[in-house]
């Protein structure tokens, strides 16, 4: 029988499972307290509980700590980690120091089947889901080496988060807890590739927590050509979808582009992107594509990206261009994995 993963719990779910082993209800407390805020990837770490009730816990859970595989250093700080997983696959995360806190990418996938043609997540495919104890501790795994506090969280690793949702929101719910990390749902952002279901369940849930959309293409015919995602919630539909997540929420929606050189950078796109997002309670982060070494697409020069966004300007549509973190690290998600893997999809990993 496959060991209850501990951090997978919420405290009822703890309660329940200490239950079961005749103990009494308060050592939940004492349990859930070790996994999900001092990260204990030991039983023998547990001093206040009994020698018994400890092996107890051992012969039928584990703590849900993953074991660190690899990790690459850039000179600003940022860290991008390799995480072993229990049935030997992996996947990333990655630290991002900045002046105002510590953030954490998380990956809710192993691997990806949204398939957008500038990913190196999506290439091999989706594996798996992780557990919503999984994605904790990448959190804490990170925390724990860095010995810095983390503040925020972005699900904007490997994966599609809409596509593992209910895991997706369970990770959510025990990391703002204050019997978890006790990070505010406002410094939580969720991403996705346009699964509009999701961003509608996701408003429908009224947790404050940031929606940020991969939207990459100002139209149908270009988005759907790097991202199939498209032709099943074309933009038009994904835009009314965020326009009502405001609404409900009342939080601004983020709209990730990546700039790749002579496909999506032109001024008229830049036009074409003001009008679609006019009057929404929006920003637009662009991003210079990160090379990806099985794909063809490039990043477009200074001077295009200059005009793109200078353009959004103009038309009131507010815009950065993403300070470039982790230069000489395998900064695009599931570059890593891959290398590890020796271009497999299917190894330890994260």
């Amino acid at each position: 029988m496959e060991p209850v993963n501990l951090m997978d719990l919420t405290l009822e779910e703890t309660e329940k499972l200490v239950a079961t082993l005749g103990e009494p209800r308060y050592r939940a407390k004492q349990v859930h307290k070790w996994v999900h805020q001092k990260a204990a990837g030991d039983f023998d770490r547990m001093t206040d509980l009994p020698a018994g009730f400890r092996e107890k816990l051992r012969a039928i859970s584990t703590t849900g700590k993953l074991a660190v595989l690899a990790v690459q250093k850039a000179g600003d700080g940022t860290a991008k980690y390799l995480f072993g997983l229990r049935d030997g696959q992996s996947v990333e995360s990655v630290f991002l120091p900045h002046t105002y806190g510590n953030s954490v990418c998380v990956s809710s996938q192993v691997g990806c089947r949204m398939g957008c043609g500038f990913c190196a997540s999506a290439i091999g495919g989706l594996v798996r889901c992780l557990t919503a104890g999984e994605m904790y501790a990448q959190v804490t795994g990170i925390g724990e080496d860095t010995g810095q506090r983390v503040s925020s969280i972005v699900i904007m690793g490997s994966g599609e988060p809409m596509d593992n949702l209910d895991q997706v929101l369970k990770f959510i719910h025990l990391i703002i807890s204050p019997d978890g990390l006790n990070i505010g749902a406002r410094h939580i952002t969720v991403s996705t590739c346009g699964v509009v279901p999701g961003i509608r369940r996701l408003a429908g849930e009224k947790v404050q927590v940031t929606l940020s959309v991969s939207l990459h293409a100002p139209n149908d015919e270009l988005r759907d050509s790097i991202m199939p995602v498209n032709r099943k919630y074309p933009v038009r539909e994904l835009v009314e979808a965020c326009r009502d997540y405001v609404s409900v929420t009342n939080r601004r929606v983020t709209f990730e582009y990546a700039l790749i050189d002579g496909i999506n950078d032109s001024r008229e796109q830049a036009i074409e992107l003001a009008r679609l997002l006019k009057g929404m309670l929006c920003h637009v982060n662009l991003i210079p594509l990160n090379r990806v070494e099985e794909r063809s697409f490039r990043q477009p020069g200074p001077g295009r990206v200059r005009v793109f966004k200078d353009t959004l300007d103009e038309m009131g549509i507010p815009v950065t261009v993403r300070r470039e973190m982790g230069a000489g690290i395998d900064a695009a998600c599931g570059q890593l994995r891959r290398k590890s893997a020796g271009g497999k999809a299917e190894t330890a990993g994260r």
